[in-house]
């Protein structure tokens, strides 16, 4: 008799232990879920430009780029700043900033300006916009050439400057670099009349660097320029 009680009592005790580690499983599955799907922080991604717009004047260069933001969390990312830099070259110190944010890649008359200012991009979503950036090239012209460039920001909830993107920026395209006009980023082999034309272009940049005065607004060019 007794032996069936203490065996009675050994079930009674593993089923409350299943039972405990049952609820236990399926209390950590519903935070973990409701973590996962409302609260968890995602990041920023971002794809390579396949086109850019660029004019260099003087010691100034000005490029805009059309970039896609994607966040990958369910809470939304405010995005506070960002600035364009060239890791690779180091004559090109001064990294360049975000100084509006167009309605379109092409250069145009828009009719009202869009100064920089911080944007959200909600949970799970994502976005175009168009970023343009401009800061003197202190002793640095870009040469007919392919650079790495590096796309950083400052995000809400994190402190200091993040890696968003690095890509290949084509500069050896920026075959008319006096006119604000859209070229190819694609990685295309330019004709050697092309390569010509783009050296020939920034190496008179170039000559002219310690003479040149830092410009006013820069001409801009209705047609698309050539893409190689």
């Amino acid at each position: 008799m007794v032996s069936r009680m203490v065996a009675a009592e050994q079930i009674a005790s593993s089923s409350l232990t299943g039972a405990s580690v049952v609820s236990a499983c399926a209390l950590i599955f519903t935070v973990a879920s409701f973590w996962w799907l409302h609260a968890r922080q995602g990041r920023l991604r971002a794809w390579e430009p396949h086109s850019f717009a660029a004019i260099i004047q003087g010691s100034t260069a000005r490029l805009r780029l059309p970039l896609v933001l994607h966040n990958t969390g369910p809470k939304p990312i405010v995005v506070q700043d960002v600035i364009l830099t060239f890791p690779d070259d180091p004559a090109s110190h001064l990294p360049l900033l975000w100084v509006s944010s167009p309605s379109r890649l092409q250069p145009g008359p828009d009719k009202e300006a869009k100064l920089p200012a911080g944007f959200v991009v909600p949970g799970r979503e994502a976005q175009q916009l168009f970023l343009e950036f401009e800061a003197p090239f202190s002793g640095f012209l870009p040469e007919a050439r392919d650079y790495k460039a590096q796309i950083q920001v400052r995000v809400g909830h994190r402190r200091g400057w993040r890696p968003l993107l690095a890509f290949t920026l084509r500069a050896a395209n920026i075959v008319h670099p006096d006119r604000y006009t859209v070229y190819n980023n694609a990685p295309v082999e330019l004709t050697k009349a092309d390569q010509r034309r783009a050296d020939a272009a920034l190496l008179e940049l170039l000559e002219e660097h310690g003479d040149s005065s830092p410009p006013g607004d820069p001409p801009i060019d209705g047609g698309a320029g050539p893409s190689g």
